[in-house]
């Protein structure tokens, strides 16, 4: 069934979002991580935080934001060169974990650093900005107005709820978080790489 207000169903538009959100990225690495090393409230802490981030950009590109970026290149710079130093940061922050090695011990992160953790991996991406004034164009008819934006912004925001909350779940579950301790060098390295990645795949990034 296809919305009127919008060119391509609903449904798709939701699970297409979903999917996205929920393929491997910055996001899901940090709540993944977070969740397996220092459990399910933690993780949804985390979680809560990149929920702000995101919506925080939904909210701006639907008031058109994104556009003013794609006229001030600067400020796309300025943020991709944020992002990708504080990716970089979680990389070699894994990293040095796996290196060193050693038992997995209990950390008490206070939950406004672990909120902020979160915020900043999206406030930081400038893709995130672009790519919601990327769904709004191709989910809405020209001249939709502020009605069919904000409707269309509240289902992608609890398709997103969704995903990175279900992920601090999966992620916590005793059976993951045993996997974590056994194997604790190895998913270190592997989310300091993968940390890395992302990192340089934004700073590589360029407008569209």
């Amino acid at each position: 069934m296809t919305d009127p207000d919008t060119l391509i169903p609903l449904s798709a538009i939701l699970i297409g979002w979903m999917l996205a959100a929920g393929s491997p990225g910055p996001a899901t690495l940090a709540i993944s991580g977070t969740s397996m090393q220092q459990g399910r409230l933690a993780g949804l802490t985390v979680a809560l935080g990149i929920l702000f981030g995101s919506a925080s950009w939904g909210i701006a590109a639907g008031l058109g934001f994104s556009a003013v970026m794609m006229a001030n290149v600067w400020l796309f710079e300025l943020l991709r060169y944020l992002g990708a130093a504080y990716l970089m940061f979680l990389a070699l922050k894994s990293l040095r974990a796996a290196w060193r090695g050693g038992a997995v011990t209990a950390v008490e992160t206070p939950r406004r650093r672990l909120f902020a953790k979160g915020a900043l991996i999206h406030l930081t991406n400038p893709k995130a900005i672009l790519s919601w004034g990327a769904i709004y164009a191709i989910a809405l008819p020209a001249g939709s107005g502020p009605a069919a934006v904000w409707t269309l912004f509240g289902w992608l925001f609890c398709g997103s709820i969704v995903i990175f909350l279900g992920y601090a779940v999966l992620f916590s579950a005793p059976p993951v978080a045993r996997g974590y301790v056994r194997a604790k060098r190895a998913f270190d390295a592997s989310f300091g790489l993968l940390f890395g990645f992302a990192s340089l795949k934004i700073l590589t990034a360029r407008l569209a």
